[in-house]
């Protein structure tokens, strides 16, 4: 009787070893879907309420990502940058474009990089460039770093790949400058351009997919192995 069963022992152990995997990484995927909810929540909670205008001076304490502010001060074109490369769809077909990174000038207080928005790289039609005061309305984005397969950024021609404000403040000749990006949220302008974005950004939310999967491949773990189980006692 123990002999027989002997031939149980591996699949056994095979199978809780297995099964504890898969049970792991469902219940790290309920634990990311938590943390993605909570996000998409704070996104949504941010979007729904007027922005907050920041106090004159030096930010104290960086705001927390995707809040919505208002800044004011005075743009400087002459330091214009350009951030990445995107294809967008246009009336005449796709498009190859990039974000346009301006400096904004605040009185008593650092520079802040801007992220205006979307531009062609071929456009008959003039760049929108306010003159004066301005009030900008967007959301907080946080400094980057580079990643693995990040391209290098082309300091020459004020071409960067990677939303770091104080590589670029220093291609840019700004030692003064807050640790984070203000992208600006806005209705667009037919044939204006930077086409700014539209609202926040919500970042994607798959993770319950992957818990019923990983949590499905364990119950198909079970049922295997207890029909592999029963027709091997019954042989």
């Amino acid at each position: 009787m123990t002999s027989g069963y002997r031939r149980f022992i591996v699949p056994a152990i095979s199978t809780v070893a297995m099964l504890a995997v898969l049970i792991a990484l469902g219940t790290w995927q309920v634990r990311r879907l938590h943390w993605k909810e909570a996000i998409l929540a704070r996104i949504a909670t941010a979007e729904a309420s007027p922005p907050i205008a920041l106090p004159p001076g030096p930010v104290v304490a960086v705001p927390p990502p995707f809040t919505k502010i208002a800044v004011a001060g005075r743009f400087r074109f002459d330091l214009e940058a350009r951030f990445g490369d995107d294809v967008r769809d246009m009336p005449g077909g796709a498009a190859m474009g990039y974000g346009q990174i301006v400096p904004l000038e605040r009185d008593g207080a650092p520079d802040m990089l801007v992220l205006r928005g979307w531009v062609p790289e071929k456009r008959v039609a003039a760049l929108d460039e306010p003159a004066g005061r301005q009030i900008v309305t967007g959301y907080v984005r946080p400094a980057e770093g580079p990643h693995w397969f990040s391209p290098a950024d082309d300091v020459a021609d004020r071409r960067f790949y990677t939303l770091d404000p104080a590589a670029i403040g220093r291609a840019l000749g700004l030692s003064n400058l807050e640790p984070f990006i203000l992208v600006a949220v806005g209705p667009s302008e037919p044939g204006l351009f930077p086409d700014p974005a539209r609202q926040l950004p919500r970042p994607p939310n798959n993770h319950l997919s992957y818990v019923v999967t990983w949590y499905g491949l364990a119950v198909v773990l079970l049922v295997i192995f207890g029909t592999w189980v029963r027709k091997t006692v019954r042989s």
